[in-house]
């Protein structure tokens, strides 16, 4: 079996790592002593889990159990199990800040300082430090671009994570879509409403998108604006973001809306992006 240890010092970043594999389809359990690895790993395979990857964070809280890691390691290793360790760690300014952030104690401070908890903890983890597969310093990384580099890390390339986007047509009438990136107002283009012979259409009709994608204005508008997204949509993947919702307005969300929307999910599904599009409007009229 596929198994990832998560560990390093307190502050360092092992929860957003956590919470990445498990976004990534892996079983995630946490705090589990190295003792119970070896029957964690039994109990897993018993229940159909062999195909399913798996990951436990171990830290200084199982300090009374760090002791013979080395031994657990072994034995999983002989075992035929693909096991790694990732060790998080980042200098002391970084973690300080962030546990004076947080306003959380350091579980081994023991009533002193945080300085003295992150020293101790570094003298604690050294040797699991000497067995780590994978060093991460998360030293001036936002939890975005660590999660990135996390996600790299098991999808075993140096490419961005994929962007999925949701390309949604509305109509300013019925008020703003919740949850959106970018929204952009498209009312500065003629209005197909006002064509008697397309009003009862939708943007999905050929008629109504050759009235709006001819008119130059629109045209002009599609080159600026996909210039302007071939350059955001790189750096956004670069944040590690994995979601993006991209809003075209028009006033009653059933013609212009539409039929850009439309049009953009077809350019960046010809760029390899992931594109879902929905018109959430089109039908009110």
């Amino acid at each position: 079996m596929h198994l990832v240890i998560i560990t390093g010092l307190s502050g360092s970043g092992k929860s957003t790592a956590a919470h990445a594999l498990e976004d990534e389809g892996f079983f995630v359990v946490d705090n589990l002593p190295p003792a119970l690895l070896p029957p964690f790993l039994v109990l897993s395979a018993d229940a159909g889990m062999e195909q399913r990857n798996l990951a436990v964070v171990i830290d200084a809280r199982n300090r009374d159990f760090l002791a013979d890691f080395d031994l657990h390691l072994q034995n999983l290793v002989a075992a035929g199990h693909q096991v790694e360790i990732f060790f998080f760690e980042a200098d002391e300014e970084t973690l300080a800040r962030r546990y004076s952030e947080t306003r959380r104690s350091h579980p081994l401070a023991s009533g002193g300082s945080v300085a003295d908890g992150i020293s101790a903890e570094r003298k604690l983890l050294l040797g699991l430090r000497g067995l780590a597969t994978r060093l991460i310093d998360s030293t001036g990384l936002t939890p975005h671009q660590l999660r990135a580099q996390i996600l790299r890390f098991v999808r075993n390339d140096n490419d961005a994570p994929p962007l999925q986007i949701l390309m949604q047509s509305f109509g300013f009438r019925y008020g703003l879509p919740t949850g959106s990136d970018l929204v952009m107002d498209i009312r500065f283009l003629p209005n197909p409403h006002f064509v008697k012979t397309l009003r009862p259409l939708s943007g999905l009709d050929s008629e109504v998108a050759d009235y709006v994608l001819n008119q130059t204005d629109a045209q002009e508008f599609l080159v600026h604006f996909e210039s302007l997204l071939n350059f955001l949509l790189p750096h956004y993947q670069r944040e590690g973001k994995s979601y993006l919702t991209i809003s075209i307005g028009c006033t009653g969300g059933r013609h212009r809306s539409v039929v850009v929307a439309a049009h953009l999910a077809g350019l960046l599904r010809a760029h390899g992006f992931d594109v879902r599009q929905i018109h959430r409007d089109i039908d009110k009229g």
